[in-house]
């Protein structure tokens, strides 16, 4: 593997799993970090939640666990624990994401990490802050999707409770453990100083679902329920034209006045001039622009809403990204060749201009690279 990118140099113990903490660490690997994923004897329990060409090499595994290096250490007992001592002696990051009360008793937590390492930057990626009484409680994607008020929004859109097609809480937690992290380094480098940093799932995603939606709820006395009207509007959704759907946003009064010029729609008038008014009635403003949009073909609409700059875009599947025109014009995705193959991974959305990241590579199987870290093969790893 090399190493190239802003993080090059920076050396990260990695004792997470599943997606929160491994997508986190995914990032530091493609901007040149040099993760060491410890497993235990049976691997990351993601290994084998997907289709993949091998065993133990799932397709969500494989993706953030790209260009890391695994060490596979049995905690429980007194030789897996010295090794991972000395390999935080010689690292920067130390990252998990066991509850607080299971990292303590394997002997890991902050004091005793930094006991053997004063300067290193400790993150704790947890489903919800040790603070609140809900500390020691278990916490999935779905579970915390729930505690933040997900499905109560999709109800309000949809007008039944649902979880969102994607792990919105996993990989939200995952990037804000990222900037936590780095933030933490960027002190170190100025200061010297190590320190402890905790990221909660539960945390995280109230903060980001009250971005919007905390609006009126803020302000003493309450000026209204902690929503955002338009992120809820049961008609907010792509349109159907003739052909099929589309996606647009016709938002601001520049647009508005354009698409209203452009195409006369005849329920148009003064009472939906300005932003503010269309606030006021957006779920009645995009039932009439449905009824609008049925009137032409979806590449008819792209070519007018794109000439007068309003945002457009086709309804794609996930397939049809591995053909996007765009994504492969900007060199998006990288091939990497593994012992299963070429691999054709999503790459980095971020961008360098003196140190850009790479994919370093495959991702590992299942203590691969004990020998080579420890010195020792992975069998004495486990109980002796």
């Amino acid at each position: 593997m090399r190493h190239t990118g802003p993080l090059s140099g920076v050396r990260v113990v990695d004792l997470t799993a599943m997606v929160m903490g491994p997508y986190c660490t995914q990032i530091m690997a493609d901007m040149g970090a040099d993760v060491i994923k410890i497993e235990p004897p049976a691997g990351d329990n993601t290994r084998y939640i997907s289709v993949g060409p091998e065993p133990g090499m799932s397709g969500v595994f494989v993706n953030v666990n790209r260009g890391k290096r695994s060490v596979v250490l049995d905690l429980r007992y007194g030789e897996g624990k010295g090794a991972l001592r000395k390999l935080i002696g010689q690292s920067d990051v130390f990252i998990h994401s066991m509850r607080a009360r299971a990292i303590a008793k394997l002997g890991f937590a902050y004091e005793e990490v930094a006991a053997v390492n004063p300067s290193i930057v400790y993150t704790n990626c947890y489903g919800y802050g040790r603070r609140g009484p809900d500390a020691n409680l278990t916490a999935y994607d779905d579970t915390i999707q729930a505690e933040c008020g997900l499905p109560f929004a999709q109800e309000q859109l949809t007008g039944e409770a649902g979880y969102v097609g994607t792990i919105m809480a996993d990989k939200t937690a995952g990037l804000t453990a990222l900037y936590a992290t780095m933030m933490a380094l960027f002190h170190r480098e100025r200061t010297g100083e190590g320190q402890e940093v905790e990221v909660s799932m539960f945390e995280t995603m109230a903060a980001f679902m009250l971005v919007e939606h905390a609006n009126g709820a803020m302000f003493s006395p309450p000026l209204g329920p902690a929503v955002y009207p338009r992120a809820v509007a049961p008609n907010r959704k792509p349109y159907r034209t003739q052909d099929g759907q589309i996606s647009a946003l016709v938002y601001n009064d520049k647009q508005w006045s354009a698409f209203v010029d452009a195409v006369k729609p005849a329920w148009a008038g003064e009472h939906f001039a300005t932003l503010e008014q269309r606030a006021r009635r957006i779920d009645t403003v995009y039932a009439l622009l449905a009824q609008t949009f049925l009137e032409r073909t979806t590449q008819a609409w792209l070519d007018l809403l794109r000439s007068l700059d309003i945002p457009a875009a086709p309804v794609r599947t996930l397939d049809e990204l591995f053909d996007n025109p765009h994504l492969n014009a900007a060199g998006f995705f990288e091939t990497v060749d593994t012992p299963n193959g070429p691999v054709r991974f999503p790459g980095m959305p971020a961008r360098f201009s003196r140190t850009p990241g790479r994919i370093a590579g495959p991702a590992p199987r299942l203590g691969a690279h004990t020998t080579e870290i420890t010195g020792e093969p992975a069998a004495t790893r486990e109980k002796q």
